[in-house]
């Protein structure tokens, strides 16, 4: 199992470099315009992504095995909402997405079978208690990455800009 989720990082870490280069053909008013989407313009969405990924890998960090490389979430701040506006230049956003990628893919490195069959305690941002197998909601923030960034990629495409091949399937080896 550990190899389908270092494939998974791997593609999000791939992907997030294209769609930031991508966007940064853009103006700040362009990254901020609202267009309806469900976190307004691309660079909310782009926040609200991260946003995910901070609060999940929180979560994650709260585990026994106790993780070195999640350090880095267990030091950085709980963002007050999902459609909070942690960085609102881009290349500060990109900063910062690098270096989560880098460590999501140095995670998925350690992470073991017993860890991905193990159960999660955690509560909501609503503060409700649940308690599920954290492979699956490890494969839960890949998939909420991933949907998001069909919005940005969409929302991208209507301001001109076609950033191509997304499809997982471009980084998987030939054999």
């Amino acid at each position: 199992m550990k190899k389908y989720y270092q494939n998974l990082a791997h593609y999000n870490q791939w992907i997030n470099k294209r769609i930031y280069s991508v966007a940064a053909k853009l103006n700040q008013d362009a990254l901020s315009q609202n267009h309806g989407a469900y976190f307004g313009s691309i660079i909310g969405t782009l926040n609200h992504i991260l946003v995910g990924d901070i609060l999940w890998f929180k979560r994650f960090a709260t585990q026994p095995a106790n993780y070195q490389s999640l350090e880095y979430f267990r030091s950085v701040k709980k963002p007050a909402s999902l459609d909070e506006i942690l960085h609102d230049e881009l290349s500060e956003l990109s900063e910062v997405r690098e270096h989560t990628d880098a460590v999501i893919v140095q995670f998925t490195s350690e992470i073991t079978d017993e860890m991905i069959a193990s159960t999660l305690k955690y509560k909501n941002s609503k503060g409700q208690e649940f308690n599920k197998n954290l492979g699956d909601l490890l494969l839960h923030v890949f998939n909420h990455q991933t949907h998001h960034r069909g919005q940005v990629s969409t929302l991208l495409y209507q301001a001109g800009i076609d950033i191509g091949v997304t499809d997982m399937v471009a980084g998987i080896t030939e054999k």
